[in-house]
């Protein structure tokens, strides 16, 4: 970190320190009126320094007292931007206060002083960077002379940073728009603002507010922080009575329990696949939209084909070939050499170990959430206890009792199993998706599916929200892992997001461990085959229009507008292992114009959920809106095209195993950091042996994989699905205490909880960057591992930026000196 400056003393020369050991609470009076954090941060700094270790929390609080005192009195810190700045400055100070109290305690460093420095131009900030010490690893002469390190030649070294570069501004582009979330670390250096590798601070000494995914809302030159209105879902912190740590607000989330906010009444109008709002129809008939996405198919196609042409480029892929397996040994080297250290950290951290760190299941399916065995005991249960319920409307129309369901199949709860109920996958499953699907009807009924897995039946989904709830509770007694269930909207019909929203109201599936995603399959060819739709533009219209619509005018359907606070993000699913029938291209028809019987390329449906999803998430978030995360099925059979176009139109994907056979699209996912929710048991039935699945080669290298269940019902035994994918993991691939808590980590900041949420289980800084972000007492996650991933990362941006514009630079000059 850069040194904070000696403070100018001329006001306070020659008088006593307000902050010496005698100080105990009593009102200081201000030696000077703060207008950055930068000074407000340097004067705390000089203050602390003469006090001990054991005041340092009281002379914080008198801090903040006499500062706020002389706010009111000489209103010195009227405006917006210096209230901002000061409790920037103020925030500062108390995480230092934090982190020199907990180094203190844990002894870090083995540092036998209990208290600061007595000198009084004190480097705090240098300080609280000497407490990350490790075995770091460097490259003498690697900035000298690239090419013998890295294996191109200079001019292939400058062509392939260039293209990363400009690969990495189009995906930052396309997460702007959206309003999702762009790693901060790679905005940062994409900006030109490279800053020192092993501290993230300004170039004046000022430690920088950064986040860790989101960009600062203090950056004039950044996106505001995206909103979580937390009014729409109460919360309660350990600090209101949340307990030690726990799920202290379970009781009292209330999701469903808000005030919706006023109708807009805009015009809502379909032009293109696209939604596009109008504040009024004399707007509309001006073609003067309020929102809209400020892209088109064919500059996408364009976009798209840049990044095409990148993850085939030779050169690129030598580069980032290289780059890759120097990342992976570098890290294999720092297990080497911190292993026990990191080890140790852990240890000092009370309470906190793997069993009780939150993790979140970020990738599951609704409609097998649960095991087998849960299953077969919830229907056993139903047939025993109530088989007189009348449950479903055969096609003749006649009226079905549960009873009288399974003795037109010869079946009574005795004769079940979980053999008989051949929902688990097998090896009859591998490369067989169409096996794998039938494996979602018990007993291979379609009739079992409709009535216990559906949400729209002829008992209105009472069953799958009870199977839902017990799943929930689940969660809750283990308190530490949560799940973002997927629920499937099949744009086949209008309704289907009213009905949706009406299961979860009426059925009250609500729980503080559990977040919804939105699902939808890319069945077009079915229903235009079944003649349910005449164009593409139609499945569009049925998904977003309601969610537009719910969004503007919450009084037009007001269970839509609460079932929606508790849905993060959209997926999209389907067997990607089947070929696309048509190229992706810019001559590809409009979704208005899609009438014919093949389904669109995976390319075609991603772009349109996503141009659909920025829309919503431009009026949601100008509302103070929850708003919604594009993270779909990508990467796990098929082309490696999916991967470009997720790459550019998705803020995290599901699977991603194809990304071991594109090592330029590998290198991108490291480098802007996008999360990869991987399921190694399901990859085991379905595409790939588990003993060759990429996990532990993506995570060595620094890419932010968090593990997954996909489908527990078909794939796992126990009571709890996500801790059988940690224990195989741990056991299979050997990996350490660390390597599990940064995996669960990493599941937490991929999911779309609440950012309180975040804040109460990773600590309240969790979004800045590097160790400034981590809070070990919370994560288990040791400091020295979080300070290497980040300093490698800037190391590599760095790199890869400055070469970028070394050969921008370089064809200024051939320019000028050619005319």
């Amino acid at each position: 970190m850069h040194s904070a400056s000696t403070m100018n003393k001329d006001k306070s020369s020659g008088s006593k320190s307000p902050y010496s050991n005698d100080v105990k609470g009593n009102a200081l009076a201000p030696d000077q009126a703060f207008k950055t954090p930068s000074q407000i941060f340097e004067n705390f700094a000089e203050k602390v320094a003469q006090a001990e270790l054991a005041d340092v929390n009281i002379a914080f609080q008198a801090h903040i007292a006499t500062d706020d005192e002389e706010d009111s009195e000489d209103g010195s810190i009227a405006g917006t931007s210096c209230k901002d700045n000061y409790h920037i400055g103020l925030d500062m100070c108390e995480t230092t206060i934090q982190d020199m109290k907990w180094m203190r305690r844990a002894n870090w460093q083995n540092n036998p002083t209990s208290h600061l420095s007595r000198t009084t131009s004190i480097d705090l900030t240098e300080q609280l960077e000497e407490k990350v010490k490790f075995m770091r690893l460097s490259i003498e002469g690697e900035r000298d002379s690239p090419h013998h390190f890295i294996g191109v030649g200079d001019v292939e070294l400058l062509d392939a940073c260039t293209l990363l570069a400009q690969s990495l501004k189009l995906r930052e582009k396309y997460m702007e728009m959206s309003h999702q979330r762009f790693h901060v670390t790679t905005k940062r250096h994409l900006q030109g603002s490279y800053g020192p590798v092993r501290a993230c601070s300004s170039s004046k000494g000022t430690p920088r507010v950064v986040q860790h995914h989101y960009a600062s809302s203090h950056d004039g030159n950044c996106q505001h922080e995206l909103p979580y209105n937390l009014d729409y879902g109460k919360l309660r912190t350990a600090d209101e009575g949340g307990g030690d740590g726990g799920s202290g607000y379970a009781d009292i989330y209330e999701p469903f329990n808000c005030t919706p906010p006023d109708d807009l009444n805009y015009t809502l109008k379909l032009h293109h696949g696209v939604v596009k709002v109008y504040k009024s129809e004399a707007h509309e008939l001006k073609n003067e939209p309020l929102y809209e996405v400020k892209s088109n198919m064919k500059s996408f196609v364009k976009d798209y084909n840049v990044v095409l042409s990148l993850a085939a480029h030779g050169p690129v892929k030598t580069f980032c070939f290289k780059r890759l397996c120097y990342l992976e040994s570098k890290f294999n080297l720092h297990i080497l050499l911190n292993e026990q250290n990191e080890t140790a950290a852990q240890k000092a951290v009370p309470h906190r170990d793997f069993y009780n760190v939150r993790k979140v299941d970020t990738h599951i399916h609704g409609t097998s959430s649960f095991n087998q065995k849960h299953l077969l005991r919830f229907i056993k249960k139903k047939l025993k206890k109530y088989p007189h319920d009348k449950v479903y409307q055969a096609p003749d129309g006649h009226i079905m009792t549960l009873e009288e369901v399974f003795e037109s199949l010869n079946l009574n709860a005795y004769d079940l199993s979980t053999d008989s109920l051949d929902v688990h996958a097998d090896k009859n499953t591998f490369h067989r998706f169409d096996k794998f699907n039938q494996k979602y009807n018990p007993l291979g009924k379609s009739m079992l599916r409709d009535i216990f897995l559906k949400t729209n039946n002829y008992i209105k989904g009472r069953y799958f929200a009870e199977l839902i709830k017990e799943v929930a509770a689940d969660l809750e007694e283990s308190k530490y892992q949560n799940t973002e269930p997927r629920l499937s909207i099949y744009g086949n019909c209008r309704g289907e997001c009213d009905r949706l929203a009406d299961w979860a109201i009426n059925n009250n599936v609500v729980s503080p461990n559990i977040r919804f995603l939105i699902q939808i399959p890319r069945l077009y060819d079915v229903y235009k085959a079944k003649n349910m739709v005449s164009n593409f533009e139609e499945i569009i219209a049925n998904t977003f229009l309601p969610i537009i619509e719910a969004s503007v005018n919450p009084s037009s359907n007001p269970n839509l507008h609460k079932f929606l606070n508790m849905v993060v993000g959209f997926d999209s699913v389907d067997d990607e292992s089947k070929a696309d029938l048509t190229m992706f291209n810019s001559e590809c028809p409009t979704p208005d114009q899609w009438t014919s019987p093949k389904n669109p390329p995976y390319s075609y449906y991603l772009y349109f959920m996503y141009a659909n999803i920025a829309v919503v998430n431009m009026i949601r978030r100008d509302r103070g809106l929850n708003i919604f995360s594009f993270r779909p099925h990508s990467g796990e059979a098929g082309s490696i095209n999916h991967l470009v176009t997720s790459f550019l139109l998705a803020e995290g994907i599901n699977h991603g195993l194809l990304l071991r056979k594109a090592p330029a699209l590998q290198y991108l996912f490291y480098l802007s950091q996008v999360t990869v929710a991987m399921s190694p048991l399901s990859n085991n039935s379905l595409f790939l042996d588990y003993h060759r699945n990429p996990l532990p080669v993506f995570f060595s290298r620094g890419i932010p994989v968090s593990l997954s269940t996909d489908d527990p019902m078909q794939f796992h035994y126990t009571k709890e699905p996500l801790m059988e994918e940690y224990s195989i993991a741990s056991q299979v691939w050997k990996m350490t205490p660390c390597d599990m808590c940064e995996l669960a980590m990493n599941s937490v900041l991929t999911s779309g909880f609440e950012r309180k949420v975040k804040e109460h289980w990773l600590g309240k800084n969790f979004e800045r960057e590097g160790t400034a972000g981590n809070d070990i007492r919370q994560s288990n996650v040791p400091n020295i591992r979080i300070a290497f991933r980040h300093e490698t990362l800037c190391d590599e941006l760095t790199m890869v930026c400055e070469t970028a514009q070394a050969a921008v630079r370089s064809r200024q000059t051939s320019a000028d000196n050619s005319t």
